[in-house]
């Protein structure tokens, strides 16, 4: 079994949601070395989360966006942790909801994702400096 972790920090995007797939694949070439495996990317962060959804069309990314703004908005009265800006709390709960990490499995050096498949990055901040994240792979 042999283990490779690497972290990095991602460039700071705009708020939505992003592919990042071939950022964390650039990381870390040692994956193929692995034949049988696992691929497990986690972001340090409570503001930001990660995601795998369709790689193809833009529009899906746009509707992420739009739904999840509409799921827990900004500004509500009920919100006590507010003194980071508007946007900080839905952030928090966004990021709760989607969650902190995925894991992919590897095959024969590579990420075993669908063919409409990719890593998303899911900003929800409106001005966040680049994201940290540990991208660790695994196997024989």
């Amino acid at each position: 079994m042999q283990f490779f972790q690497k972290e990095i920090r991602l460039k700071p995007y705009t708020r939505g949601f992003h592919l990042i797939t071939r950022d964390v694949l650039n990381a870390i070439p040692e994956i193929n070395q692995i034949a049988i495996g696992q691929l497990q990317v986690f972001i340090k962060h409570t503001s930001a989360s990660l995601t795998i959804n369709e790689n193809a069309d833009p529009t899906v990314r746009q509707d992420f966006e739009s739904h999840m703004n509409k799921m827990v908005p900004e500004n509500q009265p009920y919100y006590r942790h507010t003194f980071e800006g508007s946007d900080d709390m839905p952030a928090h709960i966004k990021a709760s909801l989607m969650g902190a990490s995925v894991q992919i499995p590897i095959t024969q050096g590579k990420p075993n994702l669908g063919i409409w498949q990719g890593i998303y990055l899911c900003e929800h901040r409106n001005n966040a400096s680049g994201r940290h994240i540990v991208i660790t792979v695994f196997g024989n």
